[in-house]
């Protein structure tokens, strides 16, 4: 009897891991695969022309530059790498973007890097169907202030050919528009 009771107990728990290893098997698969967000996010992969404003400070002149930019969905179509070249105040600039959506928190993640600093800007936002947005929050190094800053950027999918992103930084305890861009699909 001994025997019986210690086999079912065995029979019993095995059946509770295999369950148990099936679940986590299946959130794990769902967290890893591409979803709509990814498949949006591929709709704007191609070659894109930039036209870029730039405020320096509140009332400032806007700055005006283009650059270029490449957008291609890469890692199994799970995250998509957005490359920029261009000129800014005289300065040949490029600057590099990843953006992913993250299946089990339901968030949008994007990184900047670019050749005018050391820092990498980290942001995330939720997705605004009704307005077809990405409100992205995050902090960036302020090499002035010498310490990290808050900034909020807005991506606003306006068709499947144009989609604009804006900046806003704080200065003192007042927000600012910093920049704006626009991109125009080339291809």
């Amino acid at each position: 009897m001994k025997r019986i009771l210690l086999f079912a107990t065995a029979i019993a728990l095995s059946l509770n891991t295999y369950a148990q290893d099936e679940a986590a098997m299946k959130a794990w698969m769902e967290y890893a695969t591409p979803a709509d967000m990814h498949k949006m996010m591929g709709k704007y992969n191609g070659h894109w022309e930039v036209k870029t404003k730039m405020w320096m400070a509140p009332g400032a002149e806007a700055m005006e530059s283009t650059a270029q930019a490449t957008n291609d969905m890469y890692m199994g179509d799970r995250y998509q790498k957005s490359k920029f070249t261009g000129e800014f105040m005289g300065m040949p600039f490029n600057g590099e973007s990843t953006t992913g959506y993250d299946n089990m928190r339901k968030v949008f993640t994007t990184t900047w890097i670019d050749n005018t600093g050391t820092g990498i800007m980290y942001a995330e936002g939720k997705w605004d169907a009704a307005k077809k947005s990405i409100e992205y929050k995050g902090m960036a190094s302020d090499p002035m202030a010498g310490k990290q800053m808050a900034f909020r950027e807005v991506m606003t999918f306006t068709d499947d050919n144009t989609y604009t992103m804006e900046m806003y930084n704080m200065m003192g305890d007042k927000e600012f528009k910093s920049m704006e861009m626009t991109f125009t699909r080339k291809d």
